[in-house]
């Protein structure tokens, strides 16, 4: 089942009363959680997009969500693992969801597009557009361009690009990922025109190797594609 559907349905079912074989950390670990979650939460306050901070304090709410999950419950057992990777994501969208609030975070809207690409597509492009208006250096761009290639839509990473890439100020990643997923979209023609757009950046040496590498993948598409 698709992950949009599954965390409607974990949303709505209401929780088992019973605990048997219930992991229970241990007081120790409890405290310790709670004070790398409260740093972690001081740092994604201070700067939503820091990416270590938001995956280590991922792995936090997923790991104690699985470990809600009753092991030995005889209602839940035979799905206890499906249960416990549905309660993890559920509550990595629920992070995700709280700190994309911050009108400046970015990064936590390109993760809840990473969980919704395959089953919400108006959803996805919706998060990874507003986190691209976000972000004036251009990271949240390239980075949902290339979750869109590498889920198989590089139409849609080509379109996102095109509507808000600014090759004098963005990270030249952007055109990395632009060229990219033109060439994957069988368009090696656009990919040349990005690779031009290149030349409007100020630092050319910062970018000479960039070119010369996207010079070479693009000659490359071309001669695919006249099989020559």
């Amino acid at each position: 089942m698709a992950l949009l559907p599954r965390l409607r349905q974990l949303m709505r079912r209401p929780s088992s009363a019973s605990r048997v074989g219930a992991r229970r950390p241990t007081t120790a670990s409890r405290r310790g959680d709670t004070l790398h979650e409260d740093a972690l939460r001081s740092m994604l306050s201070d700067d939503p997009n820091n990416e270590r901070a938001f995956q280590a304090l991922a792995e936090i709410v997923r790991r104690r969500a699985a470990e809600s999950v009753p092991e030995e419950d005889p209602l839940t057992a035979p799905n206890v693992e499906h249960e416990r990777q549905h309660a993890a994501e559920l509550a990595v969208w629920a992070l995700g969801e709280e700190l994309a609030g911050n009108p400046r975070a970015w990064y936590p809207l390109v993760e809840l597009a990473r969980l919704s690409v395959r089953d919400d597509h108006e959803g996805t492009i919706r998060r990874l557009t507003t986190a691209a208006e976000r972000d004036p250096s251009g990271a949240a761009l390239a980075q949902s361009l290339a979750l869109l290639s590498e889920a198989g839509q590089p139409v849609e990473a080509l379109n996102l690009g095109v509507g808000h890439w600014r090759p004098r100020e963005h990270d030249p990643e952007v055109a990395r990922q632009l060229v990219r997923a033109a060439i994957q979209a069988d368009r090696p023609l656009e990919a040349k025109q990005h690779l031009a757009s290149l030349d409007l950046y100020p630092d050319a040496a910062a970018v000479a190797a960039l070119k010369d590498e996207l010079t070479r993948d693009v000659a490359h598409a071309e001669q695919s594609i006249t099989g020559t």
